[in-house]
């Protein structure tokens, strides 16, 4: 797995079609969702068939989001899932307490853990969740639940919650997180806006849940040229002079924007 994936595609657990799709569509992750993509009448069949593909090594790596741990599938879905050869990542939605992951984390020792966290309180306690166990690899928001359970129109009052998240993974030691799912599939220049904006918070990549989403994600967390000369700049000054100082053009250098230029030419090796 790249060390910064950007893009993370959902696949219906119960459609292998779509999944071996999803597979080849150059995402970085492919999630297989038994959750809100598979209706009742087919969460059994959605198991069964991630099962039978994550016996082996899938092309790229794969994470499985699992169905809520309160309803009566998600618990199935650890027991069947979680020792699977092929598995990445399980992905556990509606948490909203740490009591809740350090329980898949007993019953799934093995397993990589990433979170979403979809309503107001888990919001609230997002750091206690975020810091909850080792083996929890990543948190992000559930934006479409999120918003219902606030009871918004539209996204414009979610940038509190989003730097929310944004902080406690940070201060709990993850990567920095994702970003939710733009709805619109076709809406490629909104997807766009709002991954620049999601950039200026602080996420890094996001999910997507149709293919031609991948390629406007990716541009828009890569690194410019520009950002890429100033980032260089920043690390010759640095490798000249320690400590502080200022360049030529007024920018200030110190340890942390080092450290920021350093993601930002990492983050570069993949153009």
């Amino acid at each position: 797995m790249t060390a910064f994936p950007l893009t993370w595609l959902y696949a219906p657990g119960d459609r292998p079609h779509v999944v071996a799709k999803a597979l080849t569509s150059g995402a970085d992750i492919v999630v297989i969702d038994l959750e809100d993509a598979v209706a009742p009448d087919r969460k059994a069949y959605a198991r069964a068939a991630t099962a039978e593909l994550l016996a082996g090594p899938p092309a790229v790596p794969v994470h499985v989001r699992v169905n809520a741990l309160d309803g009566p599938w998600g618990e199935q879905d650890i027991a069947a899932l979680a020792p699977a050869p092929g598995l990445c990542g399980l992905r556990l939605p509606k948490i909203t307490a740490p009591s809740e992951v350090t329980h898949v984390a007993h019953r799934a020792a093995s397993a990589d853990l990433y979170v979403l966290l979809e309503t107001a309180l888990a919001v609230e306690r997002a750091y206690a969740i975020a810091s909850a166990h080792p083996n929890l690899r990543g948190i992000a928001l559930g934006e479409a639940d999120l918003q219902a359970d606030l009871g918004m129109r539209d996204d414009t009052g979610l940038d509190w919650p989003r730097s929310r998240v944004v902080v406690a993974a940070r201060a709990a030691g993850l990567p920095p997180p994702p970003q939710s799912v733009h709805p619109d599939t076709r809406d490629l220049d909104g997807l766009a806006a709002s991954c620049t904006h999601g950039r200026a918070l602080g996420f890094l990549g996001r999910a997507a849940i149709h293919p031609r989403q991948l390629p406007v994600i990716e541009r828009a967390f890569l690194p410019t040229e520009a950002d890429i000369e100033r980032a260089e700049t920043v690390l010759k000054a640095a490798a000249a002079e320690q400590g502080a100082q200022a360049l030529p053009d007024g920018r200030f250098v110190d340890a942390a924007v080092v450290t920021a230029a350093r993601r930002t030419l990492s983050l570069a090796r993949r153009r």
